[in-house]
C-alpha cells in the first residue's frame, strides 16, 4: 500500500464556553498498513453535529468526554483505499462513525457499504443518516403525531428539524418551525411546505408562536432550549408529548441563566397538563434503521421530502464550521468535504 499520512484533529482543552482554535490542533502520522479484516480508508465526507459540542465536556453524559489528546468523533462517508478483508475492495465506498481525521484504519464490520446509485454519498450523513432516523424515530415513538394536531419545531431549516416538520405535515399535522432569520423561515415554509415558521430571533416570538398555534401544540420537537422553550411551554395542551433529543441555545453556558428558577412551575405544568416530556439518543431506536431507510428513500425518490446541505471543505475549516454550527449560521445539515 501506498504510504499514507493521515491528519487527525485532536481536543487540547476543554472549551470554556464556545470553542476556540487553541482548543485543538491538528496531528499527522503514518497510516500503518491495515492487518487481517481491517481496511484502509480515505474519509471524503465529515459530519458536524451539536452532539459533539456535549462530548467536548468532561462531565458525565449518555457517552463519555473525549479525552484530552484524542480525536473528536464524526460519522464519515469514506473510499476504501486497500481492504484485507473479502467483504470489501479498493474503490468501494462506506459510512463509519469515526473521527475528525482525514484516513483510518478499521475493522470491516464497523462499516457499511454504500451504492453510489441511490444518490448523492454524502446523504447517507444527513437526511438519510443519523439526523434523518432521529427525526424518523423520535417523531414515530414519542411524539406519535396525529392528524388534525399542531406540531412546533424548533431549527426548522436543520438537518433533524426539517425532517421532522415534513413527516408530520405528511401525516396530516398543522406543522409551525421556527428558525433564526427571514431567509431561514421563507425556506422552512416555501420549501419544506411548513404551515408557519418564526424567526427565534424576533423581539415578539413568543407572542408570534401563540398566534401560529390557535389550538395550542400537541408535539414539540426539542432541538433548541432556552427562549424557544420557554415560549412553547405555555401554549403545550393536555397530554402533549415532547420528544427531548437536544438543547442547543445552552450548549455554551458557563453559568445558570440569571432569573427566577423555573423549575418549579415547570413540574406544575408537567403535573397538571400530563404532558409527556422523553429525552431520547438515536441510538435507542437502532432497530428502525431498515425500516427508515426504505422509507426515506421512497420519500426523497417522490420529492415528499427535500433537504439543504451546508458544505464546508478542508480539515482545516472543521473547527469554524463546528462554532458556525453552534451559532446557527449553518443553513442545512452541516458537511465537511475533504475530497472527492
Amino acid at each position: 500500500m501506498t504510504p499514507i499520512t493521515a491528519r487527525t484533529i485532536t481536543l487540547t482543552a476543554r472549551p470554556d464556553g464556545w470553542p476556540k482554535p487553541g482548543d485543538f490542533r491538528v496531528e499527522e502520522a503514518a497510516l500503518p498498513p491495515p492487518g487481517a479484516g481491517e481496511v484502509a480508508l480515505q474519509m471524503l465526507w465529515l459530519s458536524l453535529d451539536p452532539y459533539m459540542r456535549g462530548r467536548m465536556n468532561a462531565g458525565a453524559s449518555y457517552a463519555p468526554g473525549v479525552a484530552l489528546g484524542q480525536p473528536l468523533p464524526s460519522e464519515a462517508v469514506a473510499r476504501v483505499l486497500h481492504s484485507e478483508d473479502a467483504g470489501f475492495a479498493a474503490g468501494d465506498l462506506v459510512v463509519v462513525h469515526d473521527f475528525w481525521r482525514s484516513h483510518a484504519l478499521r475493522k470491516a464490520g464497523d462499516l457499511r457499504k454504500l451504492d453510489p446509485a441511490e444518490g448523492p454519498i454524502q446523504r447517507a450523513l444527513g437526511v438519510m443518516g443519523m439526523p434523518g432516523l432521529t427525526a424518523f424515530a423520535g417523531l414515530k415513538h414519542i411524539g406519535q403525531p396525529k392528524p388534525g394536531e399542531t406540531l412546533v419545531v424548533g431549527a426548522a431549516s436543520g438537518a433533524v428539524g426539517a425532517i421532522v416538520g415534513q413527516i408530520a405535515k405528511a401525516q396530516g399535522l398543522r406543522v409551525v418551525g421556527l428558525a433564526g432569520g427571514a431567509d431561514k423561515c421563507a425556506y422552512v415554509t416555501g420549501e419544506l411546505g411548513f404551515d408557519a415558521c418564526i424567526d427565534r430571533r424576533s423581539p415578539d416570538m413568543a407572542a408570534m408562536l401563540a398566534a401560529a398555534c390557535p389550538k395550542g401544540i400537541d408535539v414539540y420537537f426539542e432541538l433548541v432550549g432556552g427562549a424557544v422553550w420557554q415560549a412553547v411551554l405555555p401554549l403545550l395542551n393536555p397530554f402533549a408529548r415532547v420528544p427531548v433529543c437536544g438543547t442547543i441555545a445552552t450548549y455554551n453556558d458557563t453559568a445558570p441563566p440569571a432569573g427566577p428558577d423555573l423549575s418549579g412551575a415547570l413540574m406544575r405544568t408537567i403535573l397538571v397538563k400530563s404532558l409527556t416530556l422523553r429525552g431520547f439518543i438515536v441510538s435507542e431506536f437502532a432497530a428502525d434503521a431498515p425500516e427508515f431507510r426504505a422509507t426515506m428513500a421512497g420519500w426523497l425518490a417522490s420529492g415528499q421530502v427535500r433537504y439543504r446541505e451546508d458544505i464546508t471543505e478542508g480539515l482545516e475549516n472543521m473547527v469554524p464550521a463546528f462554532v458556525d454550527l453552534l451559532a446557527g449560521r449553518n443553513f442545512g445539515k452541516a458537511l465537511v468535504k475533504l475530497a472527492d
